[in-house]
C-alpha cells in the first residue's frame, strides 16, 4: 500500500518531528509522545487525500482506538466532570444537557 512509498515515509518522519506531541492526549492536557501521523479525514483510499490530506500526530492508543470510533461513529466518547459526552456529535448531546 502507499504507507511503504518513500513519498509516505518523508511525509510521516516531517509530522512527527514538527510535531512531536500527540494532540489527542494534549486536548486533555496530557502530554504524549506521539507514534502515528494520521490523516485528520480519512483518505478512504483516494491518492490525493492520501498525498495532501492535513495531518495530525497522534500517539498508538488514541490512533487505535480514539481516531478510529470517531472515523467510524462521528463522534468521540470523551466524558466531562459530570460523566456527561463533551462531544457536541455525540447522540447523547443531541437532546440536550
Amino acid at each position: 500500500m502507499w504507507y511503504n512509498s518513500a513519498h509516505w515515509r518523508r511525509r510521516r518522519a516531517l509530522q512527527l518531528r514538527q510535531h512531536p506531541l500527540c494532540v489527542m492526549c494534549l486536548a486533555h492536557g496530557v502530554t504524549t509522545p506521539t507514534t502515528a501521523a494520521d490523516h485528520v479525514v480519512s483518505h478512504r483510499g483516494d491518492w490525493n487525500a492520501f498525498i495532501v490530506g492535513e495531518l495530525q500526530s497522534l500517539c498508538e492508543p488514541c490512533h487505535n482506538r480514539g481516531k478510529r470510533l470517531l472515523d467510524e461513529r462521528g463522534y468521540t466518547n470523551d466524558i466531562d466532570d459530570d460523566g456527561w459526552p463533551t462531544d457536541p456529535r455525540h447522540p447523547a448531546n443531541a437532546q440536550g444537557k
